[in-house]
């Protein structure tokens, strides 16, 4: 996989930042209100743009329908605000690292836990 040039890294953290704005401006019921914008790839030829959400409930594929159908108004929004050549088509992709590594952490705490009282319980 090739890595990123400096002018595409900066390309990425400037639309990163926009979509996290503008998201918070769609109207759209389904779109979850704390919904995160993880991480972002615009492609070097600046036609296409994956964008990575992070949903903090459970309703996920909810809000990843809402913002494909929102992707006019936040393409626009996204014109308006970052002066690209042209404007990448979206592609939203739901991203559950965050909530995969709240569940193992919670899956380690409670083995340390059994470990513990295991523990506690050999020295008695």
């Amino acid at each position: 996989m090739k890595k990123n040039s400096t002018k595409n890294n900066r390309i990425n953290s400037e639309v990163q930042k926009a979509l996290s704005s503008i998201i918070r401006t769609v109207k759209d019921p389904r779109v979850d209100p704390f919904t995160s914008v993880t991480d972002v790839y615009v492609a070097p030829d600046l036609k296409t743009c994956k964008v990575y959400v992070s949903v903090l409930s459970d309703d996920g594929d909810e809000t990843i329908k809402g913002l494909r159908s929102a992707e006019g108004y936040i393409r626009h929004e996204l014109a308006r605000e970052v002066n690209l050549r042209n404007t990448p088509e979206l592609t939203f992709v739901l991203d559950n690292s965050i909530s995969y590594g709240v569940n193992m952490s919670r899956k380690i705490d409670e083995v340390m836990a059994a470990d513990r009282k295991a523990q506690e319980a050999r020295e008695e």
